[in-house]
């Protein structure tokens, strides 16, 4: 008499590794770890009450470190997935809205080409909208939101709060301000502009219905 077995059959790995997938992305994540360390060596990490460029950046990458060593050691100890194919939509706009950001947020020039340094008031929405069609399922109305809300507050963080060296916003919008207004006050007055569009935007949008998603398995697989 045969037994039936229902359901996917445990996986059968062939060697030390147990976790391909863990192992893959332990490996990615170390990796860009240390290529953040490498590109903050010479910035200046300061002190937590005076906070330099290279110190969120150089912990943030530490902890990233971090998480792929342990990816790496789960992938000896504990059963996990294969690797599987995978779209090159994500990382090809993950890329470009990383690449978008480092040539708005700053003056770049390569021989003849030149970007005008916009700030974090355009480089940010335009790096998070960039990178959140990442994925197939994107809806423009759900990331300007999103831009609208964390760029102000980013703004805030850095440029007031810790008061970091990151260009906030192109220097020709302080002509829209008074005259007696400081750096600070218009940065703050951008922001609030932002949240406030952020809200109105959710208020007079949020009883449209979002297209449906397709989510059915294309596959061919049953």
């Amino acid at each position: 008499m045969s037994v039936l077995h229902e359901g996917p059959e445990p996986p059968r790995h062939h060697g030390p590794v147990r976790a391909p997938q863990s192992l893959a992305g332990g490996i990615l994540l170390i990796a860009l770890a240390a290529l953040a360390l490498w590109l903050t060596r010479d910035l200046d990490q300061g002190t937590l009450n005076a906070m330099g460029p290279a110190m969120l950046p150089r912990w943030l990458a530490i902890g990233v470190g971090l998480s792929g060593i342990a990816l790496l050691v789960l992938s000896f100890m504990k059963d996990g997935d294969p690797l599987e194919r995978w779209s090159l939509r994500g990382p090809v706009f993950v890329i470009g809205a990383i690449v978008a950001f480092a040539l708005t947020i700053r003056p770049f020039s390569f021989g003849s080409f030149a970007t005008p340094g916009l700030g974090l008031l355009f480089a940010g929405p335009l790096a998070i909208i960039l990178g959140g069609y990442a994925t197939n399922e994107a809806r423009l109305r759900d990331l300007v939101l999103l831009a609208l809300s964390l760029t102000p507050f980013c703004m805030v963080l850095f440029g007031d709060l810790l008061n970091l060296p990151i260009p906030v916003f192109p220097q020709a919008l302080t002509g829209l301000f008074p005259a007696d207004w400081s750096q600070k006050a218009v940065l703050r007055a951008t922001a609030g502009i932002m949240a406030a569009a952020a809200v109105i935007l959710f208020l007079t949008t949020r009883n449209r219905r979002p297209a449906p998603v397709d989510v059915a398995d294309h596959s061919g697989r049953i």
